[in-house]
């Protein structure tokens, strides 16, 4: 069992800049890939980026280029840092863990993010 727990979320203005926290605890040694998504209200849950055990990352496009995905090297702690933010990245973000291969596992509570002026 693994628990996700998320911090860090706000009101941010656009243009502005924000960084999630996962703090990760329980049976770490399954996790292999560490993950963000998000759900605006209405829509369905939008993955955001990957980072795999080597350190690989992958975004989502409407992303890329302005979200940095992160990792310590003991899996304990994810991060998310959000650049140049967007009315449009309005939602509950929420961090989750995995094996390399298959669907993720676990899932946090989620942190609410609010881009407005």
């Amino acid at each position: 069992q693994v628990t996700l727990v998320e911090t860090g979320g706000g009101l941010v203005q656009p243009g502005g800049s924000l960084r999630l926290a996962c703090a990760a605890s329980g049976s770490i040694f399954h996790i292999s890939k560490m993950g963000w998504s998000r759900q605006a209200a209405g829509k369905q849950r939008e993955w955001l980026a990957t980072i795999s055990e080597g350190y690989g990352r992958t975004y989502a496009d409407s992303v890329k280029d302005r979200f940095i995905i992160d990792r310590d090297s003991t899996k304990t702690m994810l991060w998310l840092r959000m650049n140049n933010v967007k009315p449009e990245d309005t939602g509950v973000y929420y961090c989750h863990v995995g094996p390399d291969v298959g669907t993720w596992s676990y899932w946090g509570q989620g942190t609410q993010v609010t881009v407005s002026s």
